[in-house]
């Protein structure tokens, strides 16, 4: 079966088709590290995820380029007054953007570039629109640079918006627009902003406007032409439009398909600060496993709107419960058989027609609880044959959703309560062996070391003390 995808520029579902065989180009929109990440950040990174282990099964090579958006008005903002520079203020936020996704089973991107470290290839492309009469400079000396809207008939055509219904550009002052929806390729840099907030440039000193960064970054590492946008519905407009202007009236074909996953709302309401009801990564981390997070997070359709609410989480650790109880009881029923680590590791016809048709990941949950039920069935009828095939299937599909609870990643790794306990334990031995060392019962210390390391710890001995670490 060809994969469907729904592309939201054509509003429909299209069959994709690589632009090179057996290769995916992918670049989604990532975070601006202005504050900690929210639920709405994990929700949009975990859809991706999906789509590319989706994509990885079916065999082809994925190329997935995450950008960081480390330079912006709000990141300079919320460092004023404060002894925190913006660029330490911005990396201590990405680091927390990271520690989420790893704890959510994200799998790493192939690139993760900053907006900081391509900066030349901003200039370049603004110096493209410029030469095609697609942009200017302000002419109020402000160092300010700005799209022209109206030189580009098609701007719109993403969000399916006339010119003329589009509100203004609130990203810049106004006051050196030709018009009041041109935005923002370069800001000059303003007397409060810090030095270091500002490059040299042809137009003089300053900053990129935020639109320009991903058009830069995604032809920088994916080339003019690639397969899939990713991001957030609310980045449709201006994010996304702008980006697709930019670049088509530079001359790149830019995506050949965007996608964008639907919002999280809670208890009823869209979450937003000014409502006070956000709830952040670390938050929801800590009140359940990560991996029932990834669940409950990645069980509805990417393009619906969660609604989160008490509750909801007990729901998908009850579901995702039924498939760790059969997988353990399988394990156990089939060890020391010959059907001990058989049946194939093939998801199921159903299961790939449900991922295959925009990912609907509710179908292929079906079929993946409709093969544990069969499971359960086939062990109690003591039919091991079946449910070793089942447990290959139920193995195959988890893993390609991110929730297999056998894998290495969730064994210890990202499971919170057992890497404390685990923690605790070699901390508490280290100790001992300090003791024994102390005292110069070496063999006691020896025996402690000897312990850890057929336990696949390994210690190493520094000035500052012992260290451990996982083989």
């Amino acid at each position: 079966m060809t994969m469907r995808l729904y592309d939201s520029k054509a509003q429909a579902l299209r069959d994709f088709v690589p632009l090179e065989a057996g290769k995916v180009g992918i670049y989604v929109c990532g975070p601006t590290v202005q504050s900690s990440p929210h639920i709405g950040h994990l929700r949009s990174a975990l859809v991706y995820d999906q789509l590319r282990r989706w994509l990885s099964y079916r065999g082809l090579t994925v190329t997935f380029i995450r950008n960081v958006t480390d330079i912006d008005d709000k990141i300079l903002v919320n460092a004023q007054g404060s002894s925190e520079e913006w660029w330490a203020l911005a990396y201590r936020y990405e680091l927390e953007f990271t520690a989420g996704y790893q704890r959510l089973g994200i799998l790493a991107p192939t690139y993760e570039p900053r907006a900081t470290a391509s900066i030349q290839e901003m200039q370049n492309l603004i110096s493209r629109l410029i030469e095609k009469d697609h942009a200017y400079p302000a002419d109020d000396e402000s160092g300010d640079v700005y799209f022209d809207t109206a030189s580009w008939p098609s701007y719109g055509d993403l969000t399916r918006q006339g010119q003329g219904d589009m509100e203004a550009a609130a990203d810049a002052d106004p006051r050196g627009k030709r018009d009041p929806r041109d935005f923002a390729l370069w800001k000059g840099r303003k007397d409060d902003e810090p030095e270091s907030a500002a490059w040299a440039s042809p137009w003089g000193a300053g900053r990129p406007g935020w639109h320009i960064e991903c058009s830069a970054m995604a032809s920088r590492y994916l080339g003019a032409e690639f397969d899939i946008h990713g991001g957030g519905l609310d980045l449709r407009f201006p994010h996304h439009e702008n980006e697709l202007a930019q670049s088509s009236a530079a001359g790149d074909a830019f995506a050949q398909f965007w996608m964008h996953n639907g919002l999280v709302h809670v208890n009823g309401q869209k979450m937003s600060k000014s409502l006070g009801n956000s709830i952040y990564a670390a938050e929801l981390l800590d009140q359940a496993r990560a991996i029932v997070v990834r669940y409950y997070l990645g069980a509805a359709h990417y393009r619906s709107t969660i609604d989160y609410h008490d509750g909801a989480l007990i729901e998908a650790e009850a579901a995702l419960e039924r498939v760790e109880s059969f997988l353990d009881r399988a394990e156990r029923r089939l060890a020391d058989t010959r059907f001990a680590g058989s049946g194939a590791l093939v998801v199921p016809t159903e299961f790939a027609e449900a991922m295959d048709d925009d990912l609907a990941v509710p179908q292929a949950l079906g079929v993946l609880h409709d093969t544990v039920r069969a499971g359960n069935a086939a062990l109690d009828a003591e039919d091991l044959h079946a449910a070793a095939s089942a447990r290959g299937e139920v193995l195959a599909m988890s893993e390609v959703l991110g929730i297999n609870p056998l894998s290495t990643g969730w064994s210890v790794a990202t499971d919170e309560p057992a890497m404390v306990a685990l923690t605790a334990l070699v901390e508490r031995l280290l100790k001992d062996r300090e003791t024994a060392r102390d005292t110069r019962d070496y063999q006691a210390a020896d025996r402690i070391r000897d312990e850890l390391v057929v336990a696949g710890i390994t210690i190493e001995d520094t000035p500052s003390g012992a260290h451990w670490s996982f083989d």
